[in-house]
This record gives structure tokens, C-alpha cells and sequence, in this order.
């Protein structure tokens, strides 16, 4: 833990740095801060003591943990702990050829370094053990990076004992942002946290470089019970027949387990399922593992145990590329956003319901893990699974927490525990159990929706899935907006669920999505406010701040920081003395977020941004050219840095910085498109038409990439060029709003007036409530 002192220390060093302030001004806040601090450490004197205190007296514990994937997460690469073959064994990838070997007590690999050279490598830590292991090679400045061979350590049997490369087929050039050796690739950014026992990254942004430590190189009994040092001396007074006074109970920091007396019982034989017998009252240990076992940012640094887990970290809602639009496992997303939008989790189910905690594994394997809270009766009859008894369509796990497969050898199941929805795999191109199993040319989703049908009837049930509204939300579909309300608003729905509703209302600048918007941002779930107040991206900073200014005292430093970013760019001349000074403090909480993950680049480009609305170009400048220096192929620095240049009149920088993107890597379609947009400014046409049809072709799932070439085309006298490519562009995104309205105005510049009414007669169907379309029928009808 940090001590009170070192903490204001720090909080003065801030200070200093984000810029001088009023005397009287700078006390309060640090004292302040200092306050929330003190809170939030939890003042008791405990230290981090190791496992060994813990054995004698939780030998049974100890004794499940051994061995498990806890117990083996990391390690110093020894003669015990490493079960790759260095016996001069190669292996062959994409035709690079890789040699590992010993040499003295050393583990070797002979492999590509990040110029494209050959390199002899020490293998300083091996890394997890089920199904594979990874290694670990010290770079300089105290970076670890992940090897992309790893052992496959499943029997010879089940096709392991052999190396692989974690990307399977695919050849990623050195030049690329997921090579070994960058960023992406980076153990103490990517991987730490959950490996090793009080982890500390400790990222030096002005020296760039790590100096991370750890209490012990694997998870143990501290990484989830906290500091034990004050429930080790309560232990050895209560030996002594004394008493200790501390703090918590029995000196532990975070209690575990649960205190309020539930069971789960049987009140409905017809239904089922059991039931909680009391409300669940909290969250504490869910969110223990969604600290390891969720996609998340770290937000803090040192880690403080119970605390709310957005209080730490920053965890993701169901977005596209990471999820499927039902909520399917897409990315690897590890557990918790599956099962914030499970039935299991609003039923008051835990992960510690099946899994015994200390090895991880489930208490019981196959369907009788299930039967403890459904009964056999009704749920084990193949009256419910129709399938035969040996068959695997009668396990559980199999129809409601499919695999899906990572790193190569590492199927994980989701977590949502959802019913098979073949009937919507075709509409929301997403994947289901049933055609998992029965992958054959001649089983389509029809085919299993029309025995699912067969079986239980109509799958719909009169109600519309989540997936379908979050499918049309992410495309932008005018129809989405009833049904995202819908979800947001109602506190019956699962968190994950509202909360990725909220994210996509952001979307649809309307009174009803604001309103929905509105309504959420004193939710009692943080997750909830924090995404309400991203949301409000649609309305100026003007309109937002007297909605979420109290947000900045949110006792959740999630809230507290996103409201903060949202408000950085009000006007301080409308605050009163205590608004200012509370943006303030919850800016300066903002950027030590940032600070705490400077090695990574998309920190200095929120740091720009916020530079950027506090009115400092030249902070915005350094920092997106710290991005950049950290990480060159990450395009969206460059465009940041050339919309800054073009706010300076400085047009002919950020062409050169757009180029530099552009050398590095020609498929950057966002680049192009940037380029397109700087010539049409410097009145370049040429240049800019050709830039903006690259942007077309490199991305022509992009509507306004094909929006705005079209316009540029019609602009230079290519009108049915644009018609084509508008035409074209609506075939992906027959509701685009902006698409159908510049159809409709080319044609009616065209004295295409029939065409024009057909694209202005769609606008009318899908916005009914814009008054200037029916304006513009009217028109067009009296030119016919």
C-alpha cells in the first residue's frame, strides 16, 4: 500500500506539473484529495505477507490451490517450470524459421527481433500452463514482451506437445502493430495484473520506462483477500488468547464471503429453477474476479481491494468487434460482459455458485453442476434437450455456454448462458450452438430453426432479442431507437445490456434517445451512469453540464472521470468557484488515468484531445507526437495531429503527417479519407477526388467515406459518378439518412424528379418526425 504521505507527495508533483494554481485553491483540492485517498486505501496498517502465513491455518485451501492455473500463472524459467522443447527443436512459421535450445542453465530462442534480424533470446519467465505456455523475454528499459511460439502443453494425444505460433497461420511482419515485440505484444501493459500477486506496472512516462514489481511471481491468497498482515496478527493473538484490535473482520481487507444467509430453493416445481431466498447484497466477490476476468483498462495503480471494480478499471460493453450483436463472445473478452447480461447474474448467481475459487475448477463436471438449480426432472429429459442420452446435445454446457476457441488450442465457454437462437444466426450473422455441433453443407440455420420450432414453438415469444435492437444500432437503423430506449430504461434488464443500449442511443441526436439518456444518469449501477454520461456526447458542452456537473464527486472514479472528459471543453467563464474547482480535480483524476497507462499510445491521444479542449495546442502537439513515437502504426494519432494543424492554419503539416501514416502503412483507409478531406480544403480536387475514392474502395462498408466522395463527385460536375457510388454505398446501408438525402438532392439538381421522390418518400417512412422531408415532397411533387 501507499502511504498518506507518499500520496500527497505525489498529488503536489501533479499539481505542479498540469500548471500553477491560486495558493488557498491548491490546498483545498489536495486536502480533499488526500481525504478520498486516505478512504480509499483503507488506512489499516496491513502489508502484503505472502502465502506462507496462510498455510497452517488454511491448509485445505491451500491444498486445492496447488497446481491449479493460479498457482502456475508465472514463473522464473527453470528446469521444473518450463515444458517447451529447447533440445535444439525449430520450428517453421510463414517461413521464418525459429530454433530453441539450452546453453548452460539458460533457455534460448533464436527468432526475428523487430528490425527483421535474427536474435538469440534468454527465456527469463515461462507464462501460464493449461493449455499452453508462453515465454517471456526482457527487453530494455524493464519491458516484458509475450514470444508468439508457445507450447502447446496438452497430451501428444489431443494434438499438443508442440510448438506453435499464438496467431495460427497468419505471418505478422515486423512492421506491423501486433508484432511480438511492440506494444500490443507488451507484458507489463497487456498481462501483468493477473498473473502475479500485488502487481505494481509503475510506468515512468519522462524516463519511459517500467519498473515493475510484484509481492509473488503467480496469484496467490492475497491477490483476492488483500493485504493479510492484519489478519495474520488477529490469528496469532487469538492463538495467544488475546485480543487484537483492527479493522474489517478479523483484519482481512475485503471479505469475501457472503453474509446474508441465502440458499437456494425449490419454490416452484413446475418452474424449475431455484431461487435466491434472500436478495444478493453485494457484488464484492463478481467483481474480485472481473478484475482479472473481464476486457478492461487499469484505471488505477496501486490496485485497492474493495473497492467498486470501476473504481479500478474500465471494463467494455458488448461493442462490435469484440461481441457479437446478441451478446456472443466474438474477441477475446474473457467472462464478466457474458455474464452481466445473463439471467444467472440477475438471479443473484456468483461465480463461486460453480466454481470452487482456490483452483478455479467447477465443483462438479458435467449437467449435475447444473442440476443443483435446475431440476433433473424437468431439464435432464430428452423431453427438454431432445437428444439421445450419449450424445453431447445432452449436456448443458453444450447448447447454453458454447466454446469458442483462442490462442489456437484455448476454448473458452461464454458465460451468458443464453438459449440457441438459430432462427436470428442468418438475419445478425452471428453463430449457434446448434450448427456448431451439426457443422455439415446440408445443416443450415433454417434447419435447425425449424426443429427448434418443432420442439419448443415459437422462439420469439412475442418479444424482440437484444440482438436484433443491437444489430440495428450498430448500423444505425432508425427502427433501433424504440427498442434501445426500451432496453436502457428498464431496470428489470441485465446491466450489460442497459449499458450497451446507452452506448449506442450516443448515436441518434433525438429529444426521445436524450430523454432515455437523461433518465439513466443517477442509475444506483455506476456502469450505468458512467455510460449515460459518455452518451451525451450528442449535445453541447453547454447543454451537458448542468445534467452531470454533480458527477464529478461520483464516489466511482469511472463516473467521475468520464464526466470530467465530457465537461473539459465547458466554459469555465458560466461555473461558479467550486464548479471550477471540482472539474479541476476530477481532470487532474482523468489524467493520472492516462498517466498510469502512458506506455501505451491511446493515453497521450486522450491526453491530446483534453489539451486539445482546454485550449493547449502546443501540450495537444507533444503529446500526439509522443503516440506516435510509441507507437507509429496507429492511424488515429496522425489524423488527430492533422485536424489539430488545420485549427492552426497549418494545412501543409498535417498533409505531411497524413503522408507519413500513408508511408508506413497504404491500407489505412481513414488516412486516405483525411487526405481526401485536406485537399478539398486546399481547393485541390484533383488530389482530394482521388484520395477520397481510395478511402471508398480500401472501406466501402463505411457509408461516410462513400457519402462524402459522392458529394465531392457531384460538386465537380461527375453527378452520375456520385449516383453510382451513393447507389452503391446504399446497397450496405439502405437506412443511412445522409445517403438517401444526397440521392435525393443530386436527382432533383438533375431534374431526376421521379427518382428524387422515391429516395425523399423512403426519407419519409424511416424519419417521420422531420418535418422537412414532407417540405421537400411537396416540392418535388409540384415539379412532376
Amino acid at each position: 500500500m501507499i502511504q498518506l504521505r507518499n500520496i500527497i507527495i505525489a498529488i503536489l508533483l501533479l499539481i505542479i506539473l498540469v500548471g500553477l494554481r491560486c495558493r488557498k485553491e491548491e490546498e483545498s483540492e489536495v486536502a480533499e484529495i488526500a481525504e478520498h485517498s486516505a478512504e480509499e486505501t483503507n488506512v489499516s496498517k496491513a502489508e502484503h505477507v505472502g502465502r506462507r502465513a496462510c498455510i497452517d491455518c488454511h491448509k485445505r485451501q491451500y491444498d486445492l490451490y496447488v497446481g491449479s492455473d493460479h498457482d502456475m500463472a508465472m514463473d522464473v524459467a527453470t528446469e521444473e517450470t518450463v515444458l517447451g522443447d529447447f533440445g535444439n527443436a525449430v520450428f517453421v512459421h510463414s517461413g521464418i524459421e525459429s530454433r530453441f535450445y539450452k546453453k548452460e542453465d539458460k533457455f534460448y530462442v533464436y527468432t526475428e527481433g523487430p528490425d527483421g534480424k535474427f536474435v538469440d533470446y534468454p527465456i527469463e519467465y515461462v507464462f501460464g500452463i493449461r493449455p499452453l505456455q508462453q515465454y517471456l523475454i526482457e527487453f530494455p528499459r524493464g519491458a516484458y514482451q509475450c514470444l508468439p511460439l508457445c507450447w502447446d502443453t496438452r497430451p501428444e494425444d489431443e494434438g499438443g506437445q508442440r510448438w506453435f505460433h499464438i496467431y495460427g497461420d497468419e505471418r505478422i511482419e515486423p512492421s506491423e502493430i501486433l508484432f511480438w515485440t511492440r506494444i500490443t505484444q507488451n507484458w507489463n501493459y497487456m498481462c501483468s495484473e493477473c498473473h502475479s500477486t500485488n502487481l505494481r506496472k509503475q510506468y515512468d512516462r519522462f524516463k519511459e520506462e517500467y519498473n515493475t514489481v510484484w509481492s509473488e511471481i503467480d496469484v496467490s491468497c492475497e491477490a483476492c483477500h488483500g493485504p493479510g498482515s492484519e489478519h495474520v496478527k488477529w490469528a496469532e493473538a487469538a492463538d495467544r488468547g488475546q485480543r487484537y484490535e483492527t479493522t474489517g473482520y478479523l483484519g482481512l481487507v475485503i471479505r469475501l464471503k457472503e453474509t446474508d444467509g441465502a440458499t437456494w430453493v425449490f419454490r416452484d416445481p413446475e418452474k424449475g429453477t431455484a431461487e435466491r431466498t434472500v436478495p444478493k447484497q453485494t457484488q464484492a466477490l463478481v467483481e474480485m474476479c472481473a478484475r482479472c476476468h473481464a476486457r478492461r483498462a487499469l484505471a488505477n495503480e496501486p490496485y485497492v481491494h474493495n473497492r467498486p471494480f470501476l473504481d479500478t478499471h474500465t471494463p467494455s460493453v458488448l461493442e462490435e468487434h469484440l461481441y457479437y450483436p446478441d451478446g456472443q463472445i466474438y474477441e477475446e473478452v474473457y467472462v464478466y460482459g457474458s455474464y452481466l447480461q445473463s439471467k444467472m447474474f440477475l438471479a443473484g448467481v456468483g461465480c463461486r455458485d460453480c466454481h470452487e475459487p482456490h483452483s478455479g475448477k467447477v465443483f462438479i463436471q458435467g449437467n449435475a453442476l447444473c442440476y443443483r438449480c435446475h431440476l433433473q426432472e424437468k431439464f435432464g429429459v430428452k423431453s427438454h434437450h431432445f437428444h439421445k442420452d450419449d450424445s453431447t446435445g445432452n449436456l448443458c454446457v453444450e447448447c447454453h455456454m458454447v466454446e469458442r476457441t483462442y490462442m489456437v488450442v484455448d476454448p473458452r465457454r461464454d458465460h451468458s448462458m443464453r438459449v440457441p437462437r438459430p432462427d436470428l444466426s442468418d438475419r445478425l450473422e452471428t453463430p449457434n450452438a446448434c450448427i456448431q455441433c451439426h457443422d455439415h453443407k446440408d445443416k443450415l440455420n433454417r434447419w435447425a430453426a425449424d426443429y427448434c420450432r418443432q420442439w419448443y414453438g415459437e422462439l420469439q415469444d412475442g418479444q424482440t432479442h437484444y440482438g436484433e435492437i443491437f444489430h440495428a444500432g450498430r448500423r444505425g437503423y432508425p427502427e433501433a431507437v424504440g427498442g434501445l430506449i426500451g432496453l436502457a430504461n428498464d431496470r428489470q434488464n441485465p446491466p450489460m445490456q442497459r449499458a450497451t443500449a446507452l452506448s449506442l442511443l450516443g448515436n441518434y441526436p433525438s429529444k426521445e434517445a436524450f430523454s432515455a439518456i437523461r433518465q439513466n444518469i443517477n442509475d444506483p449501477d455506476p456502469l450505468i451512469r458512467s455510460m449515460a454520461v459518455q452518451s451525451l456526447e450528442m449535445v453541447t458542452t453547454h447543454e451537458r453540464f448542468p445534467l452531470i456537473k454533480h458527477l464529478l464527486k461520483d464516489p466511482v472514479r469511472l463516473v467521475r472521470v468520464r464526466a470530467a472528459f465530457s465537461l473539459a471543453g465547458a466554459s469555465r467563464s458560466q461555473m461558479t468557484r467550486e464548479e471550477r474547482r471540482l472539474l479541476r480535480i476530477a481532470l487532474d483524476e482523468y489524467k493520472q488515468v492516462q498517466y498510469i497507462n502512458a506506455d501505451h499510445p491511446t493515453s497521450h491521444l486522450n491526453l491530446g484531445v483534453i489539451a486539445t479542449l482546454e485550449g493547449d495546442q502546443t501540450a495537444a502537439e507533444a503529446e500526439y507526437r509522443k503516440a506516435i513515437k510509441l507507437e507509429p502504426m496507429l492511424y488515429h494519432t496522425y489524423i488527430n495531429l492533422a485536424d489539430l494543424y488545420r485549427s492552426q492554419g497549418k494545412d501543409d503539416l498535417g498533409e505531411k503527417a497524413l503522408k507519413q501514416a500513408l508511408e508506413l502503412n497504404p491500407s489505412f483507409s481513414d488516412v486516405y479519407h483525411a487526405l481526401g478531406l485536406l485537399y478539398v480544403r486546399q481547393k485541390n480536387y484533383n488530389n482530394a477526388l482521388e484520395y477520397l475514392k481510395k478511402a471508398t474502395e480500401l472501406a466501402p462498408e463505411n457509408s461516410r467515406f462513400s457519402y462524402v466522395y459522392g458529394i465531392a463527385l457531384h460538386s465537380r460536375q461527375k453527378s452520375q459518378d456520385a449516383l453510382n457510388v451513393l447507389k452503391n454505398a446504399l446497397d450496405f446501408h439502405p437506412y443511412d439518412r445522409d445517403l438517401l438525402y444526397a440521392l435525393t438532392t443530386i436527382n432533383r439538381d438533375l431534374s431526376k424528379f421521379e427518382d428524387a421522390l422515391e429516395y425523399t418518400l423512403r426519407l419519409i417512412e424511416l424519419y417521420p418526425q422531420d418535418q422537412s422531408f414532407r417540405q421537400l415532397e411537396q416540392l418535388l411533387r409540384s415539379r412532376l
